[in-house]
């Protein structure tokens, strides 16, 4: 019997159609090649792409590196790839791609720690519900939503450490900074709020970090139970800048996402700083004139960007509620540049103070320093007074603090400041936590009054006399 051979599937206008659409999407042809590498950077030819779009680099050697375009110079593109240049030659073939990068957000990445390509670190694969669905893909440089939609922060959020629920405020939606120098605490103070917190879903951004302190979050500052209901995006010291970038999108982009599901999210970016200087790398090769530090121009409108991105949502929307950590250099917030342009975008600012640290006071937040900037629409009358009361103790015994300390001070000449040096040992307890305990915030609260009431009523008692 002879054979019959099968009907196509498709017929020959499909089937141009589907070649031509494989020609759109530039899966096949080739269409620049390498002409210079100036370091970490490219000069190509024969590209049309624009700015954001990947690209891939065939190498002679036989294997293949990523690469996105980031600008322009005379006839030629320029280039960063995403690993090491190693491989690369001139004449290599370069296949531009459609899209600019993205990824698959969703449930499958809970749990789950990435690296700045969206792939997992512990090699094994990604459960996906669905893989052809576009409508959970999301480009990581987001969407900018409508200031006038945008929720009203109302709401406070519990994050369980008791000196920022009593003292300063967060809401669902708002964005605080963590300023400090090395060493300080600020990565063990983000392993409480992921832990602590009642969000509902953690997107934790580990961005310029040590290979090893990777590891030790993870295991140590964050622990299993946390993971389960969080995504770690890392981007290591010695990944390229190109890399550390998207690793920071790639966050906030998986936040986005969950956002759009009307889930209550909180992202924790560690730190501002490095964006900021991989940001530098990339505006000093494109040839920007440095301003102050040496950081560009477009490093604060990228910072800009990236922090209003989070926030409150729009409509039926959740919120993204946001700690972002700075390296303050010097441990002089006047001179660092990063420094002063987060904390005019920020909704309130966390100082972590290295004399509180080296006494053994953990968490270092110096209250006097730290500001939330939305506690009057955060906190009860009652609430906000004892804050602003237990603000003004310590303004007075922080101004005679040298006095005391050297003997100069003379007991009986201020009842006020009596009071409050009997009762200092009290307050530092207070403001005081255990990194493995939790106090809640309606407990927080309530110790914060009685605390205040105890100043109150000694001062009342000792004027009496």
């Amino acid at each position: 019997m002879p054979h019959t051979p099968k009907p196509s599937l498709w017929n020959a206008a499909e089937r141009q159609q589907v070649l031509q659409q494989h020609n759109d999407n530039n899966i096949f042809p080739i269409r620049g090649k390498v002409h210079k590498v100036l370091g970490p950077m490219l000069e190509a030819t024969g590209l049309t792409s624009s700015i954001g779009h990947a690209c891939i680099v065939h190498c002679s050697t036989g294997h293949t590196i990523e690469a996105e375009m980031i600008g322009f110079r005379g006839d030629y593109t320029l280039l960063m790839p995403v690993g090491s240049t190693r491989g690369i030659a001139p004449g290599d073939a370069i296949t531009p791609l459609a899209e600019t990068p993205s990824i698959m957000a969703g449930d499958h990445l809970l749990g789950r720690v990435l690296d700045g390509m969206g792939n997992p670190m512990d090699g094994q694969p990604l459960h996906r519900k669905s893989f052809s669905s576009s409508e959970h893909k999301h480009p990581l440089h987001g969407k900018r939503l409508n200031p006038f939609f945008r929720h009203i922060i109302d709401t406070p959020m519990q994050l369980g450490i008791r000196a920022m629920d009593a003292c300063l405020p967060m809401g669902w939606g708002q964005r605080m900074g963590l300023f400090a120098g090395a060493g300080v605490g600020k990565s063990s103070l983000l392993g409480m709020l992921a832990r602590n917190s009642n969000a509902e879903i953690n997107v934790i951004a580990l961005i310029g970090e040590r290979s090893r302190e990777v590891r030790e979050f993870l295991d140590l500052s964050l622990g299993a139970e946390a993971l389960k209901h969080s995504v770690v995006v890392v981007a290591t010291s010695d990944m390229s800048p190109v890399l550390r970038l998207r690793a920071a999108n790639m966050a906030t982009t998986i936040a986005e996402a969950f956002r759009s599901e009307g889930k209550r999210v909180q992202l924790l970016m560690d730190s501002l700083t490095r964006v900021a200087q991989a940001q530098r790398e990339i505006g000093l090769m494109l040839g920007e004139p440095p301003t102050s530090k040496g950081y560009t121009p477009s490093c604060f409108s990228i910072l800009a960007e990236l922090l209003e991105r989070s926030g409150p949502g729009e409509g039926d929307s959740g919120d993204i509620s946001a700690f972002y950590t700075v390296l303050v250099e010097g441990d002089d917030l006047q001179a660092d540049p990063v420094a002063d342009a987060a904390m005019a975008v920020l909704d309130g600012h966390v100082i972590l103070d290295r004399h509180l640290a080296e006494q053994g006071h953990y968490p270092a937040i110096n209250i006097l320093k730290s500001v939330s900037r939305l506690d009057s629409q955060l906190a009860s009358p009652d609430a906000l007074k004892a804050m602003r009361t237990l603000r003004q103790k310590l303004g007075i015994y922080e101004r005679m603090e040298d006095m005391i300390s050297v003997g100069a001070y003379e007991a009986g000449s201020n009842p006020e400041l009596d009071n409050i040096i009997t009762l200092m040992p009290d307050i530092r307890l207070f403001l005081q936590q255990q990194t493995s305990s939790f106090c809640s915030r309606d407990e927080s609260a309530q110790r914060l009054l009685e605390l205040v009431s105890r100043l109150n009523v000694n001062v009342n008692k000792q004027s009496n006399l």
